[in-house]
């Protein structure tokens, strides 16, 4: 009949999944050509064409149960489709797989979808892409924030005794202060040091401070590494709701801490599309 050499063949000249492909081989005896129509008469080569075009817009979506939270980002072409009902509930319906299954990676995800992406497709007409997600299932208290629409997505968990407004306000502080860690033994001992390296070169090359002690100049390092931690570990965080105190302050009211969270920025790390105005212009002119 065929072989994963000839799926692999097909795959390859039209674009489309390897479930598609194996089953235009199997409809059509092996005959490469005429699942190459089958593939084009079904819509599914065109809708690969789609696949390859660039997909840096999209959104991502977030959602508790209880005590699981899942989160996940899906793109698409433009912001405009990434507005729409269709794409949206897309997104969901990721999501909701991902809390009734046990997957670990990304790529389970995109296998189960394969069909579903296709179509969806096809309806949207823009390439849509599953990047990424996280689950959090917790003994402990879960929360999520979405803002801009899903421009930016968190969960995070804190320790029980956490008021429901109290989690939140954190999932706010992950969307707005972009913290890295949640404290200070979480950040690496290489960051430190080259903070510090950093903070003596910028001192070495100031001839209002290369003079000084070194004594002082370790104070002025011992500072820098401690305004890093303020910065980026987020229970020594300014408070955003109320800069006088700290994050980790504000939760050891209730008797609770925050154990980890994720920040999910759409579309971070991607290739953007360039558009050409004026070939775009001309291209709709031909049209």
């Amino acid at each position: 009949m065929y072989t994963m050499e000839d799926v692999k063949t097909l795959r390859e000249r039209t674009g489309a999944g390897i479930s598609d492909c194996s089953k235009a081989l199997k409809e059509n005896n092996g005959d490469m050509e005429k699942a190459v129509d089958y593939l084009r008469e079904k819509g599914i080569a065109t809708a690969a064409k789609k696949a390859g075009r660039i997909a840096s817009e999209g959104i991502c979506y977030a959602e508790v149960k209880g005590n699981t939270a899942v989160m996940v980002e899906v793109n698409c072409e433009s912001d405009f489709v990434s507005k729409g009902d269709l794409f949206k509930a897309f997104a969901k319906e990721v999501a909701e797989y991902i809390f009734a299954n046990d997957v670990k990676e990304v790529e389970e995800v995109i296998s189960a979808f394969e069909a579903r992406t296709t179509e969806a497709l096809q309806k949207i007409g823009e390439n849509i892409k599953i990047r990424r997600f996280v689950k959090y299932v917790s003994d402990a208290v879960v929360d999520s924030y979405i803002h801009m629409g899903g421009k930016i997505g968190v969960i995070v968990e804190c320790a029980n005794g956490v008021s429901a407004e109290t989690i939140h306000d954190v999932a706010l502080q992950v969307a707005a202060a972009k913290p890295l860690y949640v404290k200070d033994d979480e950040v690496p001992s290489e960051i430190i040091e080259k903070e510090k390296d950093i903070l003596r070169a910028q001192i070495a090359n100031d001839p209002k401070l290369a003079n000084k002690p070194d004594m002082v100049k370790e104070k002025m390092v011992e500072g820098k590494v401690k305004k890093y931690y303020e910065e980026n570990c987020i229970l020594n965080q300014a408070f955003v709701k109320d800069p006088a105190i700290t994050v980790g302050a504000l939760l050891a009211k209730e008797s609770s801490t925050v154990i980890k969270f994720t920040r999910f920025e759409m579309g971070e790390g991607l290739e953007k599309k360039s558009n050409d105005f004026a070939a775009e212009v001309a291209a709709q002119m031909k049209k």
